[in-house]
């Protein structure tokens, strides 16, 4: 049997001091900043006051308080009725911290891990949490929770039940080193509720809960109303001091964001988070706004922004041809698109872990330089260059080009003002996939510019429900979707990128990517041993994909553009993910 370790180079598992007892860290790939003199979070004010009431609008509907299982919308807010066995701390990559788990046991090959629950913890009806109630999660989870959930939860081969406060997870074939990681972060969900009652169907009963909210009131489909629970039990764990300082939290629901803006803007609500950048440059301009009684700030954070891209289909020709990809990416005119749409504001993602420690730059060098002389003879010449070139650089006119010559290489040459195949005279066309309204300005300016190179573009926007349905069968030409990334990337990449992926529909591999380098490099990525290597693999990881043109990427911000009451403080550091609302307080 593996032994349980006190330090090893991919998680380490240190001591913390508690007020009334110890606890154990579980971090990913690096040290814990707080290992040795863990007092309070650094984005959290210890000394913050209590009371006031946070007021968010939402856009949408809500039409369940079970947010445990995939059918149904749950109500925003409901995680914080629920404590998981241990806590994401929003300033590490990966660093997890006691919660109703005060203290953990794990191997040194991550083969199996013991949750070592406080005897302190409660739900809000005053029953004891137990390693029964840790199982029963387990095994609802495993059944009715998210696909991606119910993945990772499979890898466990074993639960034993030690004694009541004691409960130990084996994984078998197939875990890899985030496995246990995950599965610390699962809520505990009370046994005694839930037994009598079916947790896969939708409800509008609030469940008993155990974190620091718990639901006050609501009116389904249109509000809900959180409160502070006075008496919860781990209010003073160092992982929750100068956190969830709201007397209430309130959620109001709206039908678009231009109604939940004009809220705002009456008083309905007093902080809102703006995704669009034209409507934060325009439209905050109610006189609470000038006045100064509304604050506007852009929080800056470190964490990787979602990629926004124009995405190939490379199971289709023509995108399955790399010059034309090439091509169809330089013909995109991203800083006259940022100038008009976005004020000039956004930056252009050139990576797929954008604003983060995790993108490549430059020219490979050191650890990234040697995993990628590994695949020396598999990579473009263009790998070893500091940049790409693209529309972002140079004229926009060389640019196109430079783009018609590399659809000639193609064999797509230009007949009578229309781009044809040369070899069957078919036209080259193709459809873009949008599932937005206010996408469309943006693809109709990207089609306009194709016409110069005789490329017919079609532009179709479809519903929620066919946008995935499509999404899912890998049903179009190019589609504007995302990805996201995480600062602790790990094998879920072979999920977004895999050449097994590839073909299983309904994963992530949008592009259809299938490359033996980008499969050996993703699963480096998985199996880094330490931050350094992790970071090195990602980086070279990043540089393959960005050269193999599997999409024309869009722009991020950076920043969360909040606009907010002047009696809402935040704390004066912001870590890395960004702005973590919970240890805002009113004054």
């Amino acid at each position: 049997m593996a032994k349980p370790f006190a330090i090893a180079f991919a998680f380490l598992l240190f001591s913390i001091s508690y007020a009334s007892a110890q606890s154990h860290a579980l971090i990913m790939h690096g040290d814990p900043k707080y290992a040795s003199d863990f007092q309070h979070l650094e984005y959290a004010n210890p000394d913050a006051p209590k009371g006031g009431i946070l007021k968010e609008p939402v856009v949408g509907t809500f039409d369940s308080l079970n947010h445990h299982i995939i059918l149904g919308e749950p109500a925003k807010g409901l995680v914080l009725t629920v404590d998981t066995l241990m806590q994401r701390v929003w300033d590490e990559p990966f660093g997890l911290y006691g919660l109703v788990a005060e203290s953990i046991d794990i191997a040194d090959d991550r083969s199996w891990i013991t949750f070592n629950l406080n005897p302190d913890a409660r739900f809000h009806d005053g029953t004891p949490m137990t390693a029964e109630d840790v199982k029963f999660s387990y095994e609802s989870y495993l059944k009715h929770g998210h696909p991606v959930r119910r993945r990772v939860y499979g890898f466990v081969d074993t639960v034993e039940i030690i004694n009541d406060h004691k409960i130990k997870f084996t994984f078998g074939e197939g875990y890899d080193g985030e496995t246990a990681l995950i599965l610390a972060i699962m809520p505990v969900l009370p046994k005694h509720y839930w037994q009598d009652k079916d947790i896969s169907k939708t409800t509008l009963t609030p469940p008993i809960g155990s974190g620091p909210y718990k639901v006050k009131s609501f009116e389904p489909g249109r509000k809900i109303v959180y409160e502070r629970v006075e008496d919860y039990w781990a209010k003073d764990l160092p992982v929750n001091r100068g956190l969830y300082n709201f007397d209430e939290i309130q959620y109001s629901y709206y039908r678009d964001g231009d109604i939940a803006l004009e809220a705002f803007k009456a008083g309905e609500s007093n902080i809102k988070r703006e995704y669009d950048i034209a409507a934060w440059n325009t439209a905050y301009n109610a006189p609470r706004i000038v006045s100064g009684e509304i604050v506007k700030k852009a929080y800056e954070h470190a964490r990787p922004e979602q990629v926004r891209a124009f995405i190939f289909n490379t199971r289709r020709p023509p995108f399955d041809d790399l010059n034309v990809r090439k091509a169809l990416t330089m013909a995109f005119d991203s800083n006259r698109i940022n100038d008009l749409f976005f004020g000039g504001d956004f930056k252009r993602i050139d990576s797929y872990f954008p604003n983060s420690e995790l993108a490549h730059s430059g020219v490979p060098e050191g650890r990234e330089l040697e995993i990628l002389e590994s695949y020396k003879d598999q990579l473009p010449e263009s790998i070893w260059m500091s940049n790409l070139a693209d529309s972002s650089q140079g004229d926009v006119r060389q640019n196109l080009r430079e783009a018609s010559r590399l659809l000639r290489e193609a064999e797509y040459i230009v007949k009578d003002g229309v781009r044809i195949n040369q070899e069957t005279g078919e036209p080259f066309s193709f459809e873009i996939l949008l599932t937005s309204a206010a996408d469309e300005k943006i693809a109709l300016f990207y089609k306009e510019t194709l016409q110069r190179l005789g490329i017919n573009v079609k532009i179709r926007t479809v519903d929620a429900a066919q946008f995935t349905g499509r999404l899912d069968q890998f049903d179009y030409d190019m589609v504007l979707y995302r990805w996201i990334n995480s600062l602790s990337p790990g094998n879920e990449q072979m999920n977004y990128w895999g050449s097994t992926a590839a073909n299983n529909k309904g994963s992530r591999n949008y592009a259809g990517a299938e490359s033996p380098v980008i499969d050996a490099l993703a699963m480096g990525i998985g199996a880094s041993k330490t931050r350094e290597d992790l970071e090195a693999y990602t980086r070279a990881f990043d540089r393959v994909l960005t050269h193999s043109y599997y999409s024309i990427p869009l722009f991020y911000l950076g920043a969360d553009l909040i606009a907010h009451d002047s009696k809402l403080h935040a704390p004066q550091f912001t870590p890395m993910y960004g702005t973590v609302l919970e240890s805002w307080w009113y004054k």
